[in-house]
């Protein structure tokens, strides 16, 4: 994806702000970076527990690979006020229509051929920060695209207020998921639904680490 320098280095620097505030202020910690590849499609799929989660996750990511876009979906209805639908949209997400969204599909199926996508597979946010079930669609993303899968688990945030410091909570980003003897099945519903458990199941590990 061809996106222009000074773009980047705005990301970047929104991001560091982001991480200063995560990492200085409070006390937000970083594990398993080193398991997200440098280059090529990669699939970052985390629990949902906080809005702390949408910029905190590519702030971690971006920590630790300058200069490089992490790219989120998002439901449409973030993008009405013009002025955060722009800074949102200079971030790297894009809007998604509730329901079938073909446009988005596809943008997101171009995105995993070589760029870094963000997802969250349980499609709501879970404010207590147990862990709920996944949604087919993502594990029929997975079975089409087959990008590097990255499960990701954020802990503590759930609890934090903005005006505070001193917080804990951390991210943790697992080894890339082996699905590939599930790609030997069949394209349909229960397959999709066989990657997602996995997804998930690999999430709820890296809930324990840490």
């Amino acid at each position: 994806m061809k996106v222009s320098v000074l773009r980047r280095l705005w990301v970047t620097f929104c991001s560091g702000g982001i991480a200063f505030y995560a990492c200085v202020l409070n006390k937000f910690r970083i594990h398993g970076v080193k398991n997200i590849p440098a280059q090529g499609g990669v699939l970052l799929l985390a629990n949902h527990i906080s809005g702390y989660d949408t910029v905190f996750i590519p702030a971690a990511v971006q920590k630790a690979f300058p200069l490089q876009m992490v790219w989120a979906p998002a439901k449409e209805e973030l993008f009405k006020n013009r002025l955060l639908g722009a800074i949102f949209r200079s971030w790297g997400a894009f809007p998604v229509k509730r329901g079938r969204d073909v446009r988005a599909g596809k943008k997101l199926g171009t995105l995993l051929s070589s760029e870094k996508v963000m997802l969250f597979p349980e499609g709501t946010r879970h404010k207590d920060g147990d862990l709920g079930r996944g949604n087919r669609g993502v594990g029929k993303l997975i079975y089409e695209h087959r990008p590097v899968v990255i499960p990701t688990a954020l802990k503590g945030i759930n609890r934090w207020k903005f005006l505070k410091t001193g917080q804990q909570g951390s991210i943790s980003f697992g080894q890339p998921l082996d699905v590939a003897d599930l790609f030997e099945l069949e394209d349909k519903k229960e397959t999709h639904v066989l990657i997602v458990e996995r997804v998930m199941e690999a999430i709820a590990i890296e809930l324990t680490k840490h």
